[in-house]
């Protein structure tokens, strides 16, 4: 018999509105013994079922829900194969995945894509990023770290041969006390050895999806760079905080008069040169490992266009504030390398700054650097990254184009 979670009276209402997250402070009472990642039924006082979920009993967040209503069930192996062929449905949609009825030849424009992004598709606490014919699964909760052979049944299910690995790097990620020593490795299939390239809006990028950040490719910004290649012919471009050079990829095809790419880590620096390479512009390229704040301070050179992509400065409450004194700051630096008349493309991922807070402190920078800005697009995260209607906090990723004077 599975365990029950009774809410208190009155803490139903999220449920009814399908938010996911239970909160510790709803609940009432816990009936039966759950493990951590446990599924288990979410009742109220009078015993109606709201919903399933995983359990979590050392957060502040104590179930996430998988399905809502009087008919909900626990996970089954179809569950699992409906969830992920309904996300599979989606990118179809989108034109991400490859078409049915491709010609013969014919190469597609884009082979990398999110597959599944967490509570935007019903799925919290799983992302599956997909790069070309792997798959790479990263569990943010312990149950869907449990759930992992279920979850690379299922894909093999949807995929068919058109998937040669499913790679697991959830050891970053899921909560470790829970699961003990979790390893990285390939749930299905292997590491050929060999790199690995991978196709965005016709442009090829290296991908290490077993040592790089994250899964591998900053894939949320793929509508941003497409964005900022309209802007980048004949302009002097410096993208910071570059990783793996996504943005100066796209400032070189573009035909950017030169692109310079900054990054703290000498193996991201390291994948930014070869995807300059890649482009077969790496002429026009040149690459910094060095501390972007130090950078800015010690350089300075004016750009026409310059690209602020820090890693997320909070990742709850309590660092909001630190965190936008220091867009504030990184921005106000930025800004004074512009070139009259220069672009700033500049972004938050920080879950917990929203649009107005980042727009807030972006607006203090332009005042400190005593410079007229006009805001010419506001930006956020591809259609691939999903918000569910019912959960906003999924909208993480936030960012301005600004023309500076």
């Amino acid at each position: 018999m599975p365990a029950t979670i009774v809410l208190k009276n009155g803490k139903d209402h999220s449920l009814r509105r399908r938010h996911p997250w239970v909160f510790s402070g709803a609940i009432a009472r816990v009936q039966g013994e759950p493990t951590e990642g446990e599924a288990v039924r979410v009742e109220t006082q009078a015993g109606e079922l709201l919903g399933v979920g995983h359990y979590s009993g050392g957060g502040s967040i104590a179930v996430r829900m998988l399905d809502f209503g009087a008919s909900a069930e626990l996970p089954t192996p179809d569950f699992w194969v409906k969830k992920l062929a309904n996300a599979y449905a989606l990118r179809q949609r989108l034109g991400l995945v490859e078409p049915k009825h491709q010609a013969p030849g014919t190469k597609h424009q884009t082979n990398v894509f999110r597959l599944v992004h967490a509570e935007g598709d019903g799925l919290p606490g799983l992302i599956i990023d997909v790069y070309g014919d792997v798959a790479v699964v990263q569990a943010h909760s312990v149950g869907m770290y449990r759930a992992r052979p279920e979850i690379a049944s299922a894909l093999q299910v949807i995929f068919g041969d058109k998937l040669r690995a499913i790679y697991d790097k959830s050891s970053e990620t899921v909560p470790g006390n829970a699961v003990g020593d979790a390893k990285n490795g390939y749930l299905f299939g292997e590491s050929t050895g060999a790199e690995h390239i991978v196709s965005e809006n016709g442009h090829q990028f290296a991908v290490d999806w077993e040592t790089g950040q994250k899964t591998g490719f900053f894939i949320d910004q793929r509508d941003n760079r497409a964005l900022l290649a309209r802007y980048a012919p004949g302009r002097r471009v410096l993208n910071t905080f570059c990783y793996t050079g996504g943005f100066s990829v796209y400032a070189l095809e573009a035909g950017a008069e030169l692109v310079h790419s900054v990054d703290s880590s000498k193996k991201a620096i390291a994948l930014t040169e070869r995807n300059a390479e890649l482009s077969n512009h790496a002429e026009r390229h040149a690459a910094y490992p060095e501390d972007v704040l130090s950078f800015l301070k010690s350089h300075s050179a004016e750009y026409d266009l310059l690209v602020l992509d820090p890693p997320a400065f909070a990742k709850h409450m309590g660092a909001r504030h630190a965190a936008l004194m220091g867009y504030k700051r990184l921005n106000a630096s930025g800004i004074a390398h512009l070139a009259p008349g220069g672009l700033l493309f500049t972004f938050s991922c920080s879950q917990v700054v929203s649009p107005e807070l980042f727009e807030g402190a972006v607006l203090a920078a332009a005042i400190e650097a005593g410079r007229p800005a006009r805001i010419l697009h506001r930006l956020t995260q591809p259609a691939d990254h999903p918000v569910s209607l019912f959960h906003p906090e999924g909208a993480y990723l936030k960012g301005l184009v600004l023309a500076v004077e």
